[in-house]
């Protein structure tokens, strides 16, 4: 499994993902789930996977085929140029909605064969990105190929492992947050769900994307041990602590004032 954490900023996005991948306790092993593609100079995507791996790998595949078919045509016996590719996409949305319709052709396509294996061919993306002359966005595309986008009201998307990451981004995430204190929670949010699901683990990628810029100011790469990760997870452990026992007593408690 894998857990993904994307927060829609005023300032531009931070997205964040784990890198481990486990088939059982005895199978665990590391991929990249963070994908920055720039197919041109007006235009940024940032896409996270989780789910099958199998079929996160081909729809990136399929991708990167449309790209360049897109950009350097050529007669092919498996398919034509599509209509719509990363290169040609007016609206981040429209990207979206490309993204969703290639995850579920390959669905499609492998499901049966999988799931009379047992084995299920669902995957789910966040995608995080700006097209010149657009607002920067962030869509949570799901299995059945539709999307919906984050907003002012709720500015994180998660999948994967999400609900042990969930508390912190409900407390603290809010659009106003900079880049830095983005990344700082996004990477609290991995911390907790690691610390309670040992299918989630480091590596942590992390990709800050300032607003109007159409390229990452920064992607991070947090390995175990790794000193910045270390830090954000003690501090963030003991200020827990701190605050845990720092809670008013209760009235009937030795020492409470009200007693």
């Amino acid at each position: 499994m894998t857990y993904c954490v994307g927060l829609l900023l005023d300032d531009g996005l931070t997205m964040a993902a784990d890198s481990r991948t486990n088939a059982g306790v005895d199978y665990i092993s590391t991929y990249s789930k963070l994908h920055v593609l720039q197919p041109a100079p007006d235009r940024l995507f940032v896409l996270m996977a989780a789910g099958s791996l199998a079929t996160t790998r081909e729809v990136l595949d399929r991708i990167g085929r449309d790209l360049d078919q897109a950009i350097n045509p050529r007669p092919s016996p498996y398919q034509q140029a599509p209509t719509a590719t990363l290169l040609n996409v007016n609206y981040l949305f429209e990207a979206a909605t490309y993204i969703g319709q290639v995850s579920l052709a390959v669905q499609n396509e492998h499901g049966p064969a999988l799931r009379q294996a047992g084995v299920s061919a669902e995957a789910s993306f966040i995608l995080g990105g700006q097209i010149a002359g657009q607002a920067h966005g962030l869509f949570l595309i799901y299995p059945q190929g539709n999307a919906i986008a984050a907003t002012r009201e709720t500015p994180y998307l998660q999948i994967g492992e999400s609900k042990y990451g969930k508390p912190a981004l409900d407390r603290l995430a809010h659009t106003g947050l900079s880049l830095a204190d983005g990344a700082r929670l996004c990477l609290v949010s991995m911390v907790g769900a690691a610390r309670s699901n040992l299918s989630v683990g480091p590596p942590f990628e992390v990709a800050l994307c300032p607003r109007d810029q159409l390229s990452p100011s920064h992607l991070l790469k947090l390995e175990v041990g790794s000193p910045d990760l270390e830090t954000i997870s003690q501090s963030w452990g003991a200020s827990l602590s701190s605050a845990f026992f720092a809670l008013p007593r209760f009235s009937w408690e030795p020492g409470n004032s009200q007693s």
